[in-house]
């Protein structure tokens, strides 16, 4: 019988199965690196974009925050010159109040009364006058009650005075718009 030595054969084979195995390790391990090193670049650049981003909404938070403090800046400027406006704007509504006061006293002024002196304290004018007789000043009375520029008359004084009547009385002003 013949005898053949596979031993050789085995070992070459096994050899060759070694070698294969290893090479295909060493390609599997260099891919794997690869592999690892482009997701870790790829994961490098996104970090990167993200910071960039973050960076460039972070200035313009802040710039947006300036603005925000320039706006409430010119809100509360805003306020304040209306404030100062309407200040002006009652200056100037009243500013021709007193005059209209005056001539409402001419216009319900009756015949033979004059006054004598005129003090305003606020919202209140007391009146000093002289009358010939007690219905001129009741007649005064009447006309401030009807007149839209006064409200109810308060007769505080009659007295006489030689040949005339002297009275005081105090009144409402009120800004033209009565009230019933």
């Amino acid at each position: 019988m013949v005898r053949i030595n596979l031993r050789s054969w085995r070992e070459e084979r096994d050899e060759a199965l070694q070698k294969t195995f290893f090479t295909s390790l060493f390609i599997t391990v260099i891919l794997a690196a690869t592999v690892v090193f482009a997701a870790g670049e790829y994961y490098n650049e996104q970090i990167q974009r993200q910071a960039a981003r973050s960076s460039f909404l972070t200035t313009e938070i802040n710039q947006l925050k300036t603005k925000l403090k320039e706006i409430e800046n010119l809100k509360k400027l805003k306020e304040k010159r209306l404030a100062r406006l309407q200040t002006i704007k009652k200056l100037q509504g009243d500013r021709p109040l007193i005059v209209r006061y005056f001539d409402e006293l001419v216009r319900v002024l009756p015949d033979e009364l004059h006054y004598t002196s005129l003090r305003r304290s606020g919202d209140v004018l007391n009146i000093d006058g002289l009358a010939n007789r007690n219905q001129n000043v009741s007649t005064l009375m009447r006309n401030l009650n009807g007149s839209p520029w006064f409200g109810e008359p308060n007769l505080t004084t009659v007295g006489a005075r030689e040949l005339n009547r002297s009275f005081n009385l105090n009144v409402q002003l009120s800004k033209g718009a009565k009230i019933d």
